[in-house]
């Protein structure tokens, strides 16, 4: 959850929807682990809750429970268990995942259900993120359900990213707590394994994904990643629901990260960013008259580096700057870093996030790449319409919901689409950006289009709310149903 853990997109959404949500009347509050990252940041944190109670596989681990609030106001409980969170990664090293993450998301789940029942919080459903969270709606359904206070609780539970699953061997299901009736394949054992993402699409009351697209493809076998059987049969509770931008932060009229602040009515701010950002950059100078693209993601496969690596020359041939931040796989990172040696006035890379240099590049670059092969929703390709950066993406997920291809005729649409995952598809649309921008008229449309566009969290957040309230009128009518025999 942004600012305080983040490692994607999640931790934005984490941040922006509760106070979305909030500001419509609901009641909220988060919880999550008290990570070393968010210790070291110096947070002031009130103890509220000290020894929870809380089991693990044979053994009962105490937990304490501090509280803080985000700058618009919202609640968030720390779960602090040194042993299990107080490291220097949230999921794992570039070697991969730490190998006791169910133990650890394990122990997160019953200690937030825990913790609710201790404190008799005063709420009606639980809204649960990827695989992390996957147990909660499961013991909802089956440690819990017949506990008077639990039993209550409705569960959503939102994908964002099927490509996540957490995976763990069927053996250490004993350690979730959970029976070993829960091992099938219409429960949570995926493969021969357990899935956690699995458990929250099956145990929860209703489903959501982060663009409505992306909840369509996930029902296919290209984009359902072996889940694709148990999401068609729950398709009347799999809801696709577009993730908003927080433009309290992804702003450029006030961007405090850029040297210049600007809008939609007075855009000179922008080209004295562009020209910012050449110059630290250490890029050539006659990109200021030149295209200079961005792209900002993980160094993955499913970001679409494959189709990258093989065009990033020709890019380059087309008389275009980059400026890259990303970081990811080490394969994708040597080959746009042998590149970036061989044009040093051409391209810019640099492998490690860095929030203030993301802003940068999305205020003084003019196009931003997301060629991704699947994208459940994606969030740079929106806060890049409102900083005038046009986007080139690849029509899947929420890239295809958010992106209009742009027609010089009419004058509508906010940027440039292509279908098939193949360079030539990818690369046909940077030359026709590229070719747009020297048309002044029809370039300053375009950008113009997306800086005007609004996808702010308004209408996500009243469709959540409408989810919420109708899990609750469920769940009422059941317990009036129970009582009644």
């Amino acid at each position: 959850m942004a600012p305080f853990a983040k490692t994607g997109g999640l931790a934005d959404v984490a941040e922006s929807l509760p106070y979305a949500v909030s500001k419509l009347g609901v009641e909220v509050a988060v919880g999550l682990p008290f990570y070393r990252t968010i210790k070291e940041q110096g947070v002031n944190a009130k103890k509220v809750f000290a020894g929870l109670k809380v089991p693990l596989g044979d053994a009962v681990l105490p937990c304490d429970v501090f509280e803080v609030r985000t700058e618009q106001g919202v609640p968030v409980f720390l779960f602090d268990r040194n042993d299990l969170f107080d490291r220097m990664n949230l999921y794992g090293t570039w070697q991969g995942d730490y190998e006791d993450n169910l133990e650890r998301f394990s122990y997160l789940s019953r200690a937030a259900l825990i913790f609710a029942k201790e404190v008799r919080a005063d709420f009606n459903v639980v809204h649960c993120h990827d695989w992390q969270t996957g147990l909660v709606p499961a013991y909802l359904k089956t440690l819990y359900c017949k506990d008077p206070f639990l039993s209550k609780l409705s569960s959503v539970f939102t994908i964002h990213n099927m490509g996540y699953q957490g995976i763990f061997p069927a053996k250490m299901l004993s350690t979730c707590g959970l029976p070993s009736s829960e091992l099938h394949p219409d429960g949570m054992e995926y493969w021969g394994d357990i899935s956690l993402l699995k458990a929250g699409i099956v145990y929860a009351d209703a489903i959501t994904t982060v663009s409505p697209r992306y909840s369509r493809e996930i029902k296919t076998p290209e984009f359902g990643f072996g889940m694709d059987g148990i999401l068609r049969n729950r398709s009347v509770d799999l809801h696709g629901i577009l993730n908003g931008a927080n433009y309290a932060v992804w702003n450029p009229a006030t961007d405090p990260f850029i040297d210049n602040q600007y809008s939609a009515d007075d855009m000179q701010g922008k080209r004295i960013c562009k020209a910012t950002l050449i110059r630290e950059m250490g890029l050539d100078a006659h990109f200021l008259k030149r295209p200079l693209c961005g792209v900002i993601s993980r160094l993955t496969a499913q970001k679409g580096y494959e189709l990258f690596v093989k065009v990033v020359e020709d890019i380059i041939r087309l008389d275009v700057g980059l400026v890259i931040l990303a970081a990811g796989e080490q394969k994708y990172q040597q080959v746009v870093g042998e590149i970036a040696q061989q044009y040093p006035a051409r391209v810019f890379p640099r492998f490690e996030f860095d929030e203030t240099l993301a802003h940068r590049i999305m205020a003084g670059a003019d196009m931003l790449l997301v060629p991704s092969r699947y994208e459940p929703c994606g969030l740079t390709q929106i806060h890049a319409l409102k900083y005038g950066t046009v986007p080139i993406v690849r029509a899947t997920g929420g890239l295809d919901d958010t992106i209009e291809q742009f027609d010089p005729r009419s004058g509508r649409g906010t940027g440039f689409k292509f279908a098939g995952y193949k360079t030539k598809d990818f690369l046909g649309q940077i030359e026709t950006a590229v070719r747009m921008y020297d048309n002044r008229v029809a370039w300053g449309k375009v950008v113009e289009n997306g800086m005007r566009a609004d996808f702010s969290w308004k209408q996500s957040a009243q469709e959540y709310v409408s989810l919420y309230k109708e899990l609750v009128r469920r769940k009422q009518g059941q317990l009036c149903g129970l009582e009644g025999m």
